[in-house]
């Protein structure tokens, strides 16, 4: 039989090729998160496959950040055969006959009465989809992320490898490509690749799925942009402000709202091509844009990224050839209906995806259902106009810090719902400790300013 590499439709599918010996297929990660978005996986033998998709595979849940105690340490992943993708490369122990494949498949995380887990950020996700079905019609929400990185010596060097800039010069364009080219070996494709604004900086663009999927394949870009950086001796960090003096990286999040195959963003008669639909979800992501930044912006670094002078997004406002806002529509192609969207500008790549498009989502269905007033559109720089127009204009600023955006997280009611209490509390309790590690180790005098600290807590890690 032919083996895919992706695309399974059920699990007579996945174990036809885990158990036939051309696959080579001898491990499967089950992978998830905890709730800051860390990848978390551990592998099973290709022979207890059938019975893990059948019952579910127990773990020990008390180590996993924002997951159970110790007490009630039990928890269940169900995996989800469409998810499964075979890793595109084999690997050769120092036995040269031994030589296997690996794949990967996510899953739901249940507790033992299989009920579904409140920390389970994937369960937060499909839920919020479910809420935009019922209550609004909405069958797709579609993504597109673009995502910023930087490639640097090692994990503990942020010096940059070259001297290039925007879509010009610079090095190391062949691992852009590798990662595209594995990537479209497990079925995820890329829209493009360039060389970003800050020295070392890189960028590739994917091509937009289902918010659902595309949290998984976030996930997974991840993890092949650092193997692949590592194979060539270099590292790759989406740490979203490593360096001072230079851009930070983001992760700009095109979105759109569809039924029926219809894209429901897109009007012929509006000067923008804009629905009322589109306006009332745009409003919505402006009205919550405060209280959502710290589930889009988790770290206290994400706040270094977030000031005036690095092409990053400081004021809520909207427009369409102004980049300095927090929404950007882009303009409208003629027979490109279906290309609709708006881009959110404000988060970074260190995001809990799952959470993040949760609240996306929510923010903008909330605009929709009750009507928020969209603003008139600003299409001057921002970062160039006077604090009095500014006012006149009633534009706003995301939180200036993190200690700030979890104190508009606590009174959001949106939030909370989103979430759920579980995730809600532990992921302010987790936010806080952060918040109180920052001050005893750096104090204020960094507020702007890329600390020693912050190389050594998040370059390792992001």
């Amino acid at each position: 039989m032919e083996v895919k590499a992706y695309g399974y439709r059920d699990e007579e599918e996945v174990l036809k090729t885990v158990m036939d010996p051309e696959s080579r297929v001898e491990f499967i990660r089950l992978v998830f998160t905890d709730i800051l978005g860390r990848p978390m996986d551990f592998s099973i033998p290709n022979y207890e496959m059938e019975k893990t998709f059948s019952e579910g595979k127990g773990f020990d849940g008390s180590s996993v950040e924002g997951f159970v105690r110790i007490e009630e340490s039990d928890l269940i992943i169900k995996p989800d055969p469409t998810t499964f993708r075979i890793l595109p490369w084999e690997y050769q122990g120092f036995n040269h006959g031994v030589r296997w494949r690996e794949a990967v498949i996510f899953g739901d995380i249940l507790t033992p009465d299989k009920k579904p887990y409140q920390g389970d950020s994937r369960y937060v996700l499909k839920r919020a989809l479910s809420r935009a079905c019922e209550e609004l019609g909405v069958d797709n929400f579609m993504v597109g992320p673009e995502l910023e990185f930087f490639i640097f010596p090692n994990e503990h060097e942020p010096t940059p490898l070259d001297r290039g800039g925007y879509f010009y010069g610079g090095r190391h364009g062949e691992v852009r490509k590798e990662i595209q080219l594995l990537l479209r070996k497990m079925g995820i494709f890329s829209e493009y690749d360039h060389h970003e604004v800050a020295h070392g900086q890189h960028e590739i663009d994917l091509r937009y799925l289902n918010a659902l999927e595309m949290a998984d394949v976030g996930l997974i870009f991840r993890y092949m942009a650092k193997k692949v950086a590592r194979m060539h001796g270099v590292y790759a960090t989406f740490m979203p402000k490593p360096i001072n003096g230079e851009n930070g990286s983001g992760m700009h999040v095109h979105q759109s709202l569809w039924r029926e195959g219809k894209n429901l963003f897109f009007s012929p008669d509006d000067p923008y091509h804009l629905s009322d639909v589109a306006k009332g979800y745009m409003a919505g992501l402006i009205h919550h844009a405060r209280e959502i930044t710290a589930v889009l912006n988790q770290w206290v670094n994400s706040y270094k990224r977030l000031i005036v002078g690095y092409e990053a997004p400081v004021y809520i406002a909207w427009g369409q050839r102004n980049r300095s806002a927090y929404i950007r529509v882009p303009e409208y192609q003629p027979g490109k209906e279906q290309a609709t969207r708006i881009e959110l500008r404000s988060p970074d790549p260190g995001v809990n995806f799952y959470l993040a498009f949760a609240v996306m989502l929510t923010a903008g269905l909330d605009g929709i259902k009750k009507k928020y007033p969209l603003p008139d559109p600003v299409e001057e720089d921002i970062y160039d106009m006077s604090q009095a127009r500014q006012r006149r204009l009633k534009i706003r600023t995301l939180p200036a810090n993190l200690e700030e955006a979890v104190r508009e997280m606590k009174r959001s009611e949106l939030l909370k719902e989103t979430l759920g209490d579980h995730i809600f509390n532990k992921f302010i309790a987790n936010k806080e400790v952060e918040i109180t590690e920052y001050k005893k180790n750096v104090g204020r005098e960094y507020d702007k300013q890329v600390s020693e600290y912050e190389i050594s807590r998040y370059l390792p890690v992001l």
